[in-house]
């Protein structure tokens, strides 16, 4: 189904609800490289960055019957985006994340809006010096479109995912005076931020 071979769909037919793609997604080694691995590399490669864990829960959760929907989360120029999967249930939106870092992570389905989902992030979107950093949010980018391109099963880069999530539209969440007047997070709030879940070799 879709691409993916027996031993691939059996993995992902474990994963049947949110909660469950989100603890894979944990158990799944951190990727520092700049690759954007397929949902089916990901499971055999045992790793992801934010990118390729979000198509891999878009992935699972289509199998569940949702529809394959990422949301593009930008920042500003001191930071890095981050991309979620969303799902909804019984009206309100959650979602599911890939990090290396504390916070990010997963969200319960009770938001009522994307951008109030979006806005649960915003707190704790900071850079290494404690700058609040979030930006803007992309209109929901629903990955089914891009099947004939073979997203989910590909064993190339499938670098038109993330080149589509630039490309549609975003929602500015601040205004330049709101920005100007952005308090930094609490020293213990940047320590805790800065806590790496996975060791990254450099080099």
């Amino acid at each position: 189904m879709h691409g993916f071979n027996e031993k691939e769909m059996k993995m992902l037919k474990r994963l049947d609800s949110p909660a469950k793609v989100q603890d894979f997604l944990c158990r799944l080694r951190y990727n520092p490289k700049d690759t954007c691995m397929s949902p089916s590399m990901v499971l055999r490669k045992r790793c992801c960055h934010c990118v390729e864990g979000a198509m891999l829960a878009a992935a699972a959760l289509r199998l569940q019957g949702r529809k394959p929907l990422l949301v593009d989360l930008t920042a500003s120029r001191r930071d890095l985006d981050h991309v979620i999967a969303i799902f909804k249930e019984n009206g309100r939106w959650g979602a599911v994340s890939k990090t290396n870092h504390v916070v990010l992570r997963y969200r319960e389905p009770v938001y009522a809006s994307i951008r109030e989902l979006v806005m649960s992030f915003f707190h704790e979107y900071t850079d290494s010096k404690g700058r609040k950093t979030l930006r803007s949010y992309s209109d929901p980018v629903d990955l089914s479109k891009l099947d004939g391109k073979g997203w989910m099963t590909s064993a190339k880069d499938v670098w038109f995912v993330p080149d589509l999530l630039i490309k549609v539209k975003h929602y500015p969440i601040l205004n330049r005076s709101q920005i100007a007047r952005l308090r930094r997070a609490d020293p213990i709030e940047v320590r805790v931020g800065n806590i790496l879940e996975w060791k990254v070799k450099k080099g």
